[in-house]
């Protein structure tokens, strides 16, 4: 049941009191004498009345703000919250209600100020409550970051999402130059956003988050408003071919280099497909017992390591093989390779020279590995998916 403040009160004017008089001394004589007569008019006051009601400290945040008028209309409504907010709203047609378009936020103090036509302006306040469950989206890129043109919006969750219309809603990704840009729904806890095609060189994109206050699932609320800016660098596809054990590497339509690499073997193939680098590191540790290969390996400083798939897929520099395998063999365990130094700085060496011209986003395009098409949730490979079925993933 609402609570509802009412700001003013009913009151009553008196009118005017007209009162006869003899103009003679003697009133007895001649003239009759009439007693003076009075009547009395109410003229109502407009009582204006607030939901949420005026000193509520817990207001709800899901339903509108109202502002009611009795005996009289509505000439203006303003409410304005402590964060700078306002309320926009509307009258109806007799103008004595006003309904905001949009529910307050929670955790805000709000002002209400309503004028009655021909009355002096009324005011109250009232303070939402806090959601007690709340979640956020983490997203990649990162905020002011340039990245490769295969880089999708990806957003992780904190919680998992049953209203997927209203969670997509609430997010959007617009792209200068621009292009239709679709969301597409991984899992509860996963969407990402991505243009048909890949995008184009020094496109700015821009993720809108307006999660604050909106219900994932039942009792649980989103808090983000905030607008982030990433920016695409240059075109780079490099295409893995591991039937001629080769690497092509185009950059805006040019060939930059073509190394020749190593990639898994026939008992441990290489993922086929669009792979996106979604992580780089200029030396780490790789154990088996982690991608569930028991101990067939660990080691602790494999240079230039370039994650391909969540699943353990990394294109990386490699120091231990002889230098004759990269171009006739492969014998890795699904990771690409490439010839490299041991210590990650000897910048004459392919592995050096691939990470050095590389960058997140980057598109890694692997064919004729003998294996299936990755998966388009195994890291940031959605562009295996056709439109159509990208398109399909969205809840909106």
């Amino acid at each position: 049941m609402s609570r509802r403040g009412v700001l003013a009160v009913l009151g009553t004017v008196p009118a005017a009191v007209l009162t006869g008089c003899s103009g003679s001394a003697d009133a007895s004589e001649g003239t009759d004498a009439k007693a003076g007569a009075s009547t009395k008019a109410e003229v109502k006051t407009p009582t204006v009345t607030v939901t949420p009601a005026d000193g509520t400290k817990k207001a709800g945040f899901t339903s509108p703000v109202e502002v009611t008028v009795s005996d009289g209309t509505l000439a203006s409504v303003e409410v304005s919250g402590n964060d700078g907010s306002t309320l926009a709203g509307s009258f109806n047609d007799a103008r004595t209600k006003w309904t905001s378009t949009k529910n307050p936020y929670s955790g805000t103090k709000y002002t209400v100020t309503a004028t009655p036509k021909g009355a002096a302006a009324q005011s109250a306040s009232f303070v939402t409550k806090q959601p007690s469950d709340t979640f956020v989206g983490y997203f990649t890129p990162e905020a002011n970051s340039t990245s490769g043109v295969g880089m999708p919006v990806s957003i992780n969750f904190t919680e998992a999402v049953k209203d997927r219309a209203a969670v997509e809603k609430a997010i959007t990704v617009t792209a200068e130059p621009s292009v239709e840009v679709v969301g597409h729904w991984f899992s509860d806890t996963r969407l990402d956003f991505r243009p048909e095609e890949y995008w184009a060189a020094g496109t700015k994109i821009t993720l809108s988050l307006r999660l604050k206050d909106v219900e994932g699932t039942t009792g649980v609320y989103g808090t983000q408003s905030k607008d982030v800016t990433f920016h695409i660098g240059r075109r780079q596809i490099s295409t893995v071919d591991l039937a001629k054990k080769t690497m092509t590497v185009e950059r805006d339509g040019s060939t930059l280099a073509s190394y020749p690499v190593s990639g898994g073997d026939a008992d441990h193939t290489t993922w086929s497909g669009i792979m996106v680098i979604s992580e780089r590191f200029k030396q780490t540790r790789m154990e088996s017992s982690t991608v569930g290969l028991g101990d067939e390996y660990d080691i602790s400083d494999v240079p230039h390591a370039q994650r391909l798939t969540t699943s353990g897929t990394f294109i990386h520099g490699n120091y231990w093989a002889s230098t004759s395998v990269f171009g006739s063999t492969n014998t890795s365990h699904g990771c690409v390779g490439l010839h490299d130094a041991k210590g990650a700085n000897d910048s004459s060496v392919p592995g050096y020279k691939f990470y050095a011209a590389s960058m997140l986003g980057d598109v890694v395009v692997v064919k004729n590995s003998g294996e299936k098409t990755v998966e388009a949730s195994n890291g940031l490979n959605g562009w295996n998916l056709s439109w159509a079925d990208w398109k399909a993933g969205s809840a909106l």
